[in-house]
């Protein structure tokens, strides 16, 4: 996948790197420059000799690529603590979808083998789900990028999106919503979806609902029963089954 300018990260590099958009953002007071780093030095310091040598790679910020940022965070009764969406890789005709449920599975595995199976057809208006892959429920949080690609792959990615609770790799491309908060293993509203529910994913608004009411919400949750995998004793992956935050809490173990 191209980045945004049809550059390659090879030409980022030869543009100045990394060095050359802190100096410009430092230029522009978006950083501490008195920051000391591990090199010994401060920010600053480390910074001082780099130059952005492709205005057209590395833009000045009144001449950016995009007005806003290429990340959006969502929220809504299917991701009350929120979820995350790389927008920058969404065509803008997805940029605001609503479709059903369906294909929807608890295993990375299994999501891609239906979408290739044909599962989804040319025509259909679908939210792949995928749950039960988040930090407790992976464990581990497992990338989803087999699964979006699979979408991709299909041509599917102009009618449908993938929603899952589980993260995504840095080249996944398409309606793509990861980190849905709470996750499915702890009983957050993705594990209590069912086929054909419509879904609504709204990038540009930040919001990501299931359209059933709240009612029906609840008697679902009552009577939730966790899905739980099987994982060696004493392992870390144990660990992570019971000790780990959610994604938007950072997926970190807890104090």
């Amino acid at each position: 996948m191209k980045p945004a300018g049809d550059h390659f990260p090879e030409d980022f590099y030869r543009a100045g790197g990394v060095e050359a958009l802190m100096k410009q953002l430092l230029g522009r007071g978006l950083l501490n420059g008195d920051a000391l780093t591990v090199t010994g030095g401060t920010v600053a310091e480390n910074v001082a000799r780099s130059e952005v040598r492709d205005g057209e790679v590395i833009r000045p910020l009144d001449n950016p690529y995009r007005a806003t940022g290429g990340i959006a965070f969502l929220y809504g009764n299917l991701a009350p603590d929120g979820a995350v969406c790389k927008k920058a890789a969404v065509v803008p005709e997805m940029l605001r979808h609503q479709g059903r449920r369906g294909c929807s599975t608890g295993r990375k595995e299994d999501a891609v083998r239906a979408i290739l199976s044909g599962g989804i057809r040319p025509g259909d208006v679908v939210v792949v789900v995928v749950g039960y892959e988040g930090s407790r429920g992976g464990p581990g949080m497992r990338e989803m990028l087999t699964a979006t690609a699979a979408i991709v792959s299909m041509g599917l990615s102009a009618k449908d999106a993938l929603v899952t609770d589980g993260r995504f790799s840095g080249a996944t491309q398409g309606a793509a919503v990861g980190h849905v908060s709470p996750e499915a293993a702890t009983g957050g509203p993705i594990a209590l979806l069912r086929d054909g529910d419509p879904i609504e994913i709204d990038i540009e608004g930040g919001r990501l609902d299931v359209l059933v009411s709240p009612e029906e919400l609840r008697r679902r949750s009552s009577a939730w029963v966790p899905v739980v995998k099987e994982v060696p004793a004493g392992s870390y992956l144990e660990r992570y089954s019971h000790m780990f935050t959610s994604a938007m809490e950072g997926a970190v173990f807890q104090r």
